[in-house]
């Protein structure tokens, strides 16, 4: 799902969750962020997170 700059797929905080048998966002969002976020293209996620595994390769170099 991308809004504005975020796209939860590449995001460290959506993570497979074998209980749902899906991918969910480990961050609860309080009421008004939830609902900034169902309403669509405007919601920019304050908790993205690239999930970049390279970054972490680079830094040890």
């Amino acid at each position: 799902m991308s809004m504005n700059g975020t796209n939860c797929e590449s995001c460290t905080n959506y993570v497979y969750d074998e209980d749902y048998d899906c991918y969910v966002c480990m961050i609860n969002l309080d009421e008004d962020e939830m609902a900034r976020f169902l309403q669509g293209t405007n919601y920019a996620c304050p908790y993205y997170r690239l999930d970049d595994e390279y970054g972490v390769v680079r830094h040890q170099n």
